[in-house]
């Protein structure tokens, strides 16, 4: 099998241009760069043994990407959806979420908790903490001044 000969990869100019981009970003993910040197290297007419030894990956890694950029050209260099669970609230729960996270506490409280936050919108502390992590939320730190509630400290 190492001396079957396999045939290069068509590239236009401007998806060789696309895949060499890739290559000189420094912010390309390396997964995605190895993959832009497989394609770059199959296009010049190296075997899939070769290729896998030059980027130390093995020859069935070399296989699936070749045939995924025969199909689906630079967009199939992207990693493809994976199994898992489906989300479980939706779009509407995101952003009423933090639609009430940015709006004043209920009142006697100086900030949102993540458990106040669950209570009052019926789902998990940890879903609330989740929402919170992907919109860079963080109600405990706030940059306005907020009135403490201590009855000690009014005087």
């Amino acid at each position: 099998m190492r001396n079957r000969r396999v045939a290069p990869v068509p590239l236009s100019a401007s998806e060789d241009e696309a895949l060499r981009a890739l290559i000189r970003a420094g912010t390309t993910e390396q997964r995605t760069v190895t993959r832009a040197r497989l394609i770059l290297r199959a296009s010049a007419g190296a075997g899939n043994a070769a290729i896998a030894d030059e980027l130390s990956i093995s020859p069935t890694t070399v296989l699936l990407w070749r045939r995924r950029f025969a199909q689906d050209r630079l967009a199939g260099l992207g990693d493809a959806p994976r199994s898992g669970r489906p989300l479980v609230y939706g779009r509407e729960v995101r952003d009423r979420i933090i639609a009430l996270t940015l709006r004043p506490p209920p009142e006697g409280t100086t900030h949102w908790s993540a458990r106040r936050m669950a209570e009052r919108m019926r789902i998990s502390s940890t879903t609330v903490q989740r929402i919170w992590a992907e919109a860079a939320l963080k109600p405990l730190r706030t940059e306005t001044f907020k009135f403490s509630t201590d009855p000690d400290q009014r005087r």
